[in-house]
């Protein structure tokens, strides 16, 4: 993806190295895996926070002096910045013409661990997450290696595809989708379209992002491998040998590319209106 060049959004937050943080379940990689393979993407945050209150010692805590000024901005925040960026400039324009909502710019919280949010607490174990009650984005830069390494989906346009599915939910938010499902309380079936309708919205930035001239040969490819390999199906077989599409919350592999497939192909909302 061609993205130095792009403007550089401010609405950062870099917490990175706020406090030590804190190892949640224990038994290394292989339970980190695991954690952040359930709720990958979106899912509610507060469905996977340790209960009871952290040791508030080793839980990150918003500084009062400005961490990012502190230090120079290295090779993935200048790629968040820049990716996070491209994702204003395109629905800026594409929300008030295609969904006749105002648009709201989000926020991307960088953290390393543990992070407090609106949400509550939530460990690096939980993965990317959007938490509506405060209108941010959340991101640990080591999820970017297990998708590199466990989720078998290199590339930057992967990463890419993993942080437009969470602005993805912002509009939701924006639109009010987000709220009405919520208000329905645990429903698999509307988790489902809530995370594949944010799967085509991160299409329709793709669709953006091409025209601009953005992506590089075997950018598709790569978000689409990445979709295929969260998908609810892959995830199961892989950690539990054996498929259980009633616990879906996510999509199956199929379904999340093909949801991606749709927003790149048309890059209009109304292609990705499962709520009807």
């Amino acid at each position: 993806m061609r993205w130095r060049d792009q403007r550089q959004s401010t609405n950062v937050e870099d917490r990175r190295g706020m406090g030590r943080g804190i190892a949640l379940g224990g038994g290394g990689i292989g339970v980190l895996v695991l954690a952040a393979i359930v709720c990958l993407l979106g899912g509610d945050p507060r469905q996977f926070l340790e209960s009871g209150v952290p040791d508030q010692s080793q839980v990150q805590q918003p500084s009062t002096a400005s961490n990012s000024a502190a230090k120079p901005a290295d090779e993935n925040e200048q790629f968040a910045r820049a990716l996070l960026g491209n994702l204003e400039d395109a629905w800026r324009q594409i929300l008030p013409q295609q969904g006749r909502v105002r648009y709201q710019d989000p926020k991307l919280v960088l953290f390393t661990n543990q992070v407090s949010s609106a949400c509550g607490y939530a460990s690096a174990a939980t993965g990317p997450f959007y938490c509506p009650g405060d209108n941010k984005l959340y991101l640990d830069f080591a999820f970017f290696d297990e998708l590199r390494r466990e989720f078998k989906a290199p590339g930057d346009f992967a990463q890419a595809y993993v942080i437009a599915h969470e602005f993805g939910h912002h509009i939701q938010n924006l639109t009010g989708i987000m709220g009405r499902v919520q208000s329905q309380g645990q429903n698999n079936q509307l988790s489902v379209a809530l995370e594949l309708q944010a799967d085509c919205y991160a299409g329709i930035w793709a669709n953006y992002a091409q025209k601009q001239g953005r992506l590089e040969a075997g950018d598709i490819d790569e978000a689409i491998r990445a979709a295929g390999a969260v998908g609810d199906d892959m995830i199961q077989r892989r950690t539990q040998g054996y498929v259980v599409p009633d616990s879906f919350t996510h999509g199956s592999a199929d379904q999340r590319q093909r949801a991606f497939a749709v927003g790149m192909k048309y890059g209009n909302m109304q292609q990705c209106e499962v709520f009807k």
